[in-house]
């Protein structure tokens, strides 16, 4: 398999002290980016561990960390060298966490880990790793990495680009050359697994097992929620809300729970990467905070595996996800007569349609320019060329 574009980025830290931990959505390929980096390690000692298996936490189990150290030197071989250790599916075994602070700390041990949940780091990973892990997060595939995937383009045009020229990439003859490829884009979204796979009853199965494998694996793991099928229904009820502000009153009356458990609920499916909460712009942290947040699923094809949305939610929903790439995002709505879909690091502004006018791109404009915010756009599905400020989804 193609190596995702991350490995460039992880494998140019390999050298430094700290630990190197790779996190994202159960499936997304975690394993395989670290496996591929192990297997390139080849001019130091190094151990594999999959902490799914209890044999392999054995290893770990020790109050002296000294002795775990000799351990794994023991197992390594014995030499002196600068010793490297994978470890695979750590919230399995929280205690590991400690273990790899001091041994960062005290011999000089390299760590790569993965992790399934940002909710597992934020809750259950120490303090006393910060300063000493550089943190990394896989999402599902963009589009020019599932282009990538199937030697559409290259791994240099695959490649993040600058957010101003990501998005005019496609002209007219690009668009007719990657609109078929796009549209089976949102339909089954970006999961590897997914995405290689040609038979299209089998593409289904497959993020049916995704879906299904996060509820008997992280909720069992990550959580404790005596009923998973109220976390269910919730999901249920945020398919139709796709680009909606969330009334977390409503959703608390509907599933008759109280708001706090909501709210919980939200951040654990924010956490385990499931959904994507983007906040309303504003110049000030606190009122942005404070607003009311619009929901996503962080891929379409688990999306669309979960419930049905229309054509026109489907496409925010997965421009949302590209632009996640290139900043912290964040939506202007005022009053409900005014808004704009997307604000990229409050310096780019932009409407998301499924047909752009040039209609659109004055209103953005002028939005743009009230909230002092330079550059503004029309994503548009269609293909459409209006004065250069009408982008292609292509990016």
């Amino acid at each position: 398999m193609k190596k995702r574009l991350l490995f460039h980025g992880i494998s140019r830290y390999l050298s430094h002290k700290n630990a190197l931990v790779i996190t994202g959505m159960r499936q997304v390929g975690k394993t395989t980016l670290m496996r591929q980096v192990y297997e390139e390690k080849n001019d130091s000692p190094k151990l594999w561990f999959d902490l799914d298996n209890p044999l392999d936490q054995k290893v770990f189990e020790d109050v002296d960390y000294n002795n775990i150290y000799i351990r794994l030197r023991d197992l390594a071989g014995g030499g002196k060298e600068r010793l490297f250790v994978f470890i695979d599916e750590i919230q399995n075994f929280p205690e590991i966490t400690k273990i790899i602070k001091f041994l960062v700390d005290h011999y000089g041990v390299k760590f790569i880990v993965t992790g399934s949940s940002n909710f597992y780091l934020k809750n259950l990973f120490p303090e006393s790793l910060s300063g000493r892990k550089f943190l990394y997060y896989l999402p599902p595939l963009s589009f020019r990495e599932y282009l990538y995937f199937h030697d559409k383009i290259s791994k240099t045009d695959a490649e993040k680009i600058d957010l101003a020229s990501a998005a005019r990439m496609a002209d007219a003859i690009k668009f007719s050359k990657y609109e078929e490829e796009y549209t089976r884009y949102l339909r089954f979204g970006g999961f590897p697994e997914v995405v290689m796979t040609q038979d299209t009853e089998a593409k289904t199965q497959v993020l049916k097992n995704i879906f299904a494998s996060f509820f008997e694996k992280d909720l069992k793991i990550l959580a404790d929620y005596s009923d998973s099928r109220e976390l269910r229904d919730l999901i249920l009820l945020l398919v139709p809300r796709i680009g909606s502000m969330l009334d977390i009153t409503k959703l608390s009356s509907e599933l008759g729970v109280t708001r706090a458990k909501v709210y919980g609920y939200l951040e654990f499916l924010q956490g385990v990467f499931f959904i994507r909460l983007v906040s309303k712009y504003a110049k000030g942290v606190d009122r942005s905070v404070a607003a009311g947040r619009r929901v996503y699923f962080t891929d379409t094809g688990v999306l669309n595996t979960v419930g049905n949305v229309n054509d026109s939610q489907l496409f925010e929903n997965a421009v949302i996800n590209q632009l996640s790439d290139y900043g912290d995002l964040s939506f202007y709505n005022h009053r409900n007569k005014a808004e704009i879909d997307a604000v990229v690091n409050k310096k780019f502004a932009f409407e998301i349609k499924l047909t752009g006018t040039a209609a659109d791109v004055k209103r953005v404009r002028s939005l743009a320019d009230k909230l002092g915010i330079k550059s503004s756009a029309v994503i548009s599905k269609k293909f459409v060329d209006i004065d250069g400020a009408a982008y292609s989804a292509f990016f």
